[in-house]
């Protein structure tokens, strides 16, 4: 058996899989996490003290414990996607995460995206906050 290869299409399957997750939170689709995730999904999230939700409903779970301090507004942008090989890539993007008061919060995703049966999706997440100017690495 041959593996895929990776594509122009994958690419933009990819990037719109994480433009996704935004629409879909902010929307309060969670219903449709597994449009987003793998089923065995690890969603690191410890350095905001949660450690890490292991598969959609535990981040279902996350989300609604956040309740009104949820972003009204997920946005995805800077994304650069790697092939590791033809049915799994790493992905780096910017998040922007817009609170109800107007405040606004920057984080990266650290991403595997993996090709399953239903099309790409996310099967390890690191969120990592972005609180210091150039990362702290001004060179």
């Amino acid at each position: 058996m041959t593996a895929a290869a990776f594509t122009p299409e994958d690419r933009a399957a990819v990037t719109e899989l994480l433009a996704l997750h935004g629409h879909l939170f902010d929307d309060g689709e969670l219903h449709r996490l597994d449009e987003l995730f793998t089923p065995d999904v690890r969603y690191d999230v410890t350095v905001f003290g949660q450690g890490v939700l292991h598969g959609p409903a535990q981040i279902l779970a996350a989300a609604l414990a956040l309740a009104e301090r949820n972003p009204v507004g997920h946005h995805v942008t800077n994304i650069v996607v790697t092939p590791v090989t033809g049915d799994q890539v790493r992905v780096r993007s910017k998040g922007l995460g817009v609170g109800a008061d107007g405040s606004c919060s920057s984080v990266t995703y650290e991403d595997v995206v993996v090709r399953t049966p239903g099309g790409w999706r996310i099967a390890r997440r690191t969120v990592l906050p972005r609180r210091v100017p150039l990362g702290g690495r001004a060179r």
